[in-house]
């Protein structure tokens, strides 16, 4: 017993709630629980651990903070964990390593910059993060602005943050004028819908808090054609 409650208040310290052990759930807070439900899991010294959805029931901001501290966790344990996760933003910045499963099939696995980045199907492109699908008209465009070999039979796409708005001009990028349809603001960035060689396109720019684009202003659009996953 004098054992039981040593490891027990060891790994209560672990997860930042020494002074807890005498609480009953009802007296903790919904990241409080989760942290009881990781030390429970944690304490008999595990080999592999596995977590499904452990932050789903959370508030944004508490499920932030609870995924820094499982990664910190994870790492002082030292323990290999299995996530499993709809979220992924939690895969992303949680993993070493993701294998993106459809209808049961594993269709990559991978580092999170070679899921995100260089998405071998398809699939996984279309599935992690957001995209822009590039319409024939926009591909010629592109591969006559900059002598690529580009395909457009093929499906090409090309992520958020690779399209440019008022960029200075710069070598291996095509231009385009384009009109802003829409903008969404999120604080760390604003994302707008752009209208430009009869199709729309999305575009993520940093908030610098001082330049916004306006609904129907006429702006300058750069993509590369390097940027592009094609399938």
């Amino acid at each position: 017993r004098r054992e039981a409650a040593s490891r027990a208040q060891e790994l209560l310290e672990t997860v930042g709630l020494p002074d807890k052990a005498k609480a009953y759930p009802a007296q903790l807070s919904g990241g409080q629980q989760q942290r009881v439900a990781i030390a429970r899991a944690l304490v008999n010294n595990p080999a592999i651990i596995c977590l499904d959805e452990p932050l789903s029931n959370l508030d944004a901001k508490l499920r932030v903070q609870l995924r820094g501290e499982l990664k910190e966790m994870q790492k002082n344990f030292g323990i290999t964990t299995v996530y499993v996760t709809h979220d992924q933003e939690e895969a992303l910045t949680l993993s070493d390593c993701i294998a993106v499963f459809n209808n049961g099939v594993i269709e990559q696995i991978g580092a999170p910059n070679e899921i995100y980045n260089h998405s071998k199907t398809e699939f996984v492109c279309n599935f992690i993060g957001d995209i822009n699908k590039v319409q024939p008209q926009l591909l010629s465009e592109i591969a006559a602005q900059t002598g690529a070999a580009l395909d457009p039979k093929k499906a090409s796409y090309v992520r958020l943050e690779r399209v440019h708005v008022n960029m200075p001009a710069a070598s291996g990028f095509a231009s385009f004028k384009a009109k802003v349809v829409s903008r969404e603001y999120y604080g760390l960035y604003i994302k707008y819908t752009l209208s430009l060689c009869g199709q729309t396109v999305k575009s993520i720019e940093k908030n610098d808090g001082t330049k916004y684009f306006e609904t129907g202003e006429e702006v300058s659009v750069f993509i590369k054609p390097d940027d592009l996953m094609v399938y």
